[in-house]
């Protein structure tokens, strides 16, 4: 689980599946890395939709 400095969950993964979710919008410029962040999500979706 990610969480913000003040114990907010940004984002989780499933401990049995390849389920996983973020809490924000990378995609937005103003994201930090954002970008990077949504390009590997996808990258594990793909790879897990493979199996």
């Amino acid at each position: 689980t990610a969480e913000t400095e003040d114990g907010l969950i940004m984002g989780l993964r499933h401990r049995e599946y390849p389920i996983f979710g973020v809490q924000f919008h990378p995609e937005s410029i103003a994201s930090e890395n954002g970008h990077d962040l949504l390009a590997n999500f996808l990258d594990i979706a793909r790879i897990s939709n493979a199996d």
